[in-house]
């Protein structure tokens, strides 16, 4: 794999934070939410701004946002959706939500609008949980949330207590729940799911491949696990995948993202001793093999980050923690870890050579504007991203 690029480039950078959302539409990554820890104290960071990387030019802008604002928080699961952005649960100075937000990336307005659905029953208030879009829908699962004890029901494993943790008639605990939310209807729905579903979980990664969603790993109670499930989104029966080869230890607070039609990546996380991981793997959900694989940030383990699929199959890995963020007050992160996982097209490899010699060679630096227009826009921009890593490297 080739040498890969810390991206850390603007003068203006996005404040560190873990636990936070971030989406990737077009060349922008979008950052929101999340907190830092000061002294003794979890800070949420404020609900009314966004962070917009370029990725290609290296640059960090930060936008107002108005609207129904929801609350700071940590640990809510976003996705995108049409060029929206929708946020889901969360914990904030009242503990865990169960309320969906939905913000424009696209119009540049930033406007904040509670969703308020139609029909159906939303899920208990939860964190830490992950989402799929299928279908024009939003399919989220797991998490760690509170409940009514009415509405636990003992003869059905999808809520496991956490029985260090409790109020009154209100108990805290894992789940391996399945909720759909459709925009379109406004409505909420729980299907009948088949096959042995996962063990309730929160901290887990997520990731979908065409009509199939994957979970791995996370926390189930006392322990973090390796394993990995999948979901048919269409037949809603969940399936084992069952390893042929080494795997991964069991982690949780870590990420998994799809880079191709049949491979997942999965970077950094917790693991079972506690301890913060720089490790990279790529699951081929074909041949069920796992395969460990080199890159230039072993000394950056991660946790509670986020990683976002870029341009070329590209993996853009922004902030998250580099310690066990329970036990320090420090430790979190806001440098962007970009990996290549895939070989790069030669109209890539071209642009990123021109830009990163151009300043050195006075043979490119006589023809530059002789290239095509498409391309001689792609080179200029990325011709800022590597004056401004040279600059921060100096």
């Amino acid at each position: 794999m080739n040498s890969a690029i810390e991206a850390h480039c603007s003068e203006l950078v996005a404040r560190e934070r873990s636990g936070h959302t971030a989406l990737v539409e077009g060349d922008q990554l979008y950052v929101w939410g999340g907190y830092v820890s000061i002294a003794d104290d979890e800070v949420f960071l404020p609900n009314d701004e966004i962070w917009v990387y370029d990725i290609e030019r290296g640059a960090w802008e930060m936008f107002q946002m108005s609207g129904q604002v929801p609350p700071s928080m940590s640990g809510t699961c976003g996705c995108s959706l049409n060029g929206d952005m929708y946020i889901f649960g969360g914990c904030d100075d009242n503990g865990q939500t169960n309320q969906l937000y939905c913000v424009n990336l696209l119009d540049g307005q930033y406007c904040w609008r509670k969703i308020i659905h139609e029909s159906g029953s939303p899920p208990s208030p939860r964190d830490k949980l992950s989402c799929w879009v299928y279908a024009g829908r939003l399919i989220y699962f797991g998490g760690y949330g509170h409940k009514q004890l009415r509405d636990i029901d003992n003869n059905n494993r999808s809520f496991i207590l956490d029985e260090a943790s409790w109020v009154q008639d209100v108990f805290w605990g894992w789940n391996n729940e399945v909720h759909v939310f459709d925009p379109r209807a406004s409505n909420w729905s729980e299907p009948r799911t088949s096959g042995r579903a996962p063990a309730p979980r929160a901290a887990h990664a997520s990731a979908i491949l065409e009509h199939r969603g994957y979970v791995c790993g996370g926390r189930v109670m006392e322990t973090r696990t390796s394993d990995i499930h999948c979901l048919d989104l269409k037949t809603w029966t969940w399936t084992e995948i069952v390893p042929v080869s080494t795997v991964p230890v069991g982690r949780s607070w870590h990420t998994m993202t799809a880079i191709s039609d049949r491979a997942l990546f999965l970077f950094g996380g917790l693991s079972v001793e506690c301890r913060p991981m720089s490790d990279g793997w790529v699951l081929d959900v074909e041949t069920k093999k796992w395969r460990e694989i080199e890159h230039p940030y072993q000394e950056k383990p991660r946790l509670w980050h986020t990683a976002c699929l870029g341009r070329d199959s590209d993996v853009i890995v922004f902030g998250g923690s580099c310690d066990f963020i329970l036990l320090v007050d420090k430790g979190h992160c806001n440098d962007a870890l970009v990996f290549q996982i895939q070989p790069h097209p030669l109209f890539r490899l071209c642009e990123d050579y021109i830009a990163k010699n151009i300043q050195s060679s006075k043979i490119l630096e006589k023809r530059f504007t002789l290239l095509p227009s498409k391309l001689l826009q792609a080179v200029q921009r990325r011709m800022t991203f590597y004056r401004a890593s040279k600059k921060n490297v100096n």
